[in-house]
């Protein structure tokens, strides 16, 4: 019975504090739910443009670069352990991934990540 007064409690606590800061605030809810894709989620101010509103990613090229290079060298030190073993099996496997990884670098370089502007 105790559980059910102190739910009930809780509950009336938050509607009372509910209410109080809508009648604080002067607004009214549904002035917020009316277009909730303009609504700022964090910010605190009304926003400037709309939320599905796309923009470009410049720093995609530089992050393949990176994936590309960071993985090379991730697998180029157990490989060398691994060669020592397998031998030309090893070296072929490492020549097709360097192959892979040289594709995505050569894609930066088309795209102009090398460049310095």
């Amino acid at each position: 019975m105790t559980t059910l007064i102190t739910i009930f409690l809780v509950l009336g606590l938050s509607v009372l504090f509910t209410a109080g800061l809508r009648t604080a605030s002067g607004t009214d809810l549904a002035d917020h739910i009316t277009n909730p894709q303009q609504r700022p989620v964090l910010g605190g101010s009304d926003p400037k443009m709309h939320a599905w509103q796309r923009f470009h990613v410049r720093y995609y090229t530089m992050t393949l670069v990176f994936v590309a290079f960071e993985m090379e060298m991730m697998f180029m030190y157990p490989w060398a352990v691994v060669f020592v073993e397998e031998g030309p099996k090893a070296l072929a496997e490492m020549g097709m991934f360097l192959t892979i990884l040289s594709v995505g670098i050569l894609y930066g370089w088309r795209e102009g990540i090398f460049r310095w502007e």
